[in-house]
């Protein structure tokens, strides 16, 4: 994957106070050169951009902590300061749907070429559409990132809506590394418990299915909705 270190765009600006600036370099600043830009957007005016990037320090870290940053940045164009918010995320297509919660447009955050892997196949590509646009209807969880063969991600969701008939949802990707795609998979449980059971019994290497996952059902809370990660993910059945 090419390196492409993000332009932020901040030359004579300022956090806006000194929690901003210091939360800025421990989150940003100090990892910026390990960052590589997937995609961005910057409106016509100057006040406000969007990163969906991927932090190569992430793989020096934790096994199976989220690898991808999604960023937003507004400035003050006359008083020349600057605010900012960002998150981890496993999938780009999780990352994308927090953003455009942000308002960025999504055709303007996807993917540009070369920068990740591309869909195997149609079911993928109607996932990934539809978790760029229903995100707001799940609470992420927690994650698991297996960055070396076999490459796969799993994610876990949780149902906004508690009258949900399978609140729990585990989204699984699988990448071929050969002919460098992926597919993406989503399997729905009625409890929790029912969902890190599959959790637990896939990364101890059992192969076994992801159950059927109904529609999602439209919810009206705010997007950008986050819950504290249900358990540390487990570790793979062999090193990373």
């Amino acid at each position: 994957m090419p390196t492409h270190q993000p332009d932020l765009r901040l030359d004579g600006y300022q956090a806006v106070n000194d929690r901003v600036d210091e939360q800025f370099w421990q989150h940003i600043s100090i990892e910026e050169d390990q960052l590589t830009v997937l995609a961005e957007h910057h409106t016509e005016d100057g006040e406000h951009s969007f990163y969906l990037m991927h932090n190569g320090a992430v793989t020096w870290g934790i096994p199976g902590e989220p690898q991808l940053l999604a960023l937003y940045l507004q400035r003050d164009t006359v008083a020349r300061t600057f605010r900012f918010d960002h998150a981890a995320f496993a999938l780009p297509a999780i990352a994308q749907s927090w953003l455009i919660a942000r308002g960025c447009p999504e055709e303007k955050i996807l993917l540009a070429a070369g920068m990740g892997s591309e869909p195997a196949d149609q079911a993928t590509r109607v996932l990934e559409k539809r978790l760029r646009s229903d995100g707001d209807h799940f609470a992420l969880l927690t994650s698991y990132t297996h960055d070396t063969e076999p490459m796969e991600i799993t994610v876990l969701l949780r149902a906004l809506d508690e009258k949900a008939p399978l609140p729990f949802r585990i989204l699984l990707e699988e990448v071929d590394t050969k002919a460098w795609t992926h597919t993406l998979r989503e399997g729905g449980f009625a409890t929790f418990e029912a969902a890190t059971q599959w959790w637990e019994a896939h990364w101890s290497g059992e192969a076994i299915p992801l159950p059927a996952a109904s529609p999602p059902t439209r919810h009206t809370t705010a997007p950008g909705v986050l819950a504290l990660p249900a358990r540390p993910a487990p570790p793979r059945g062999h090193s990373r």
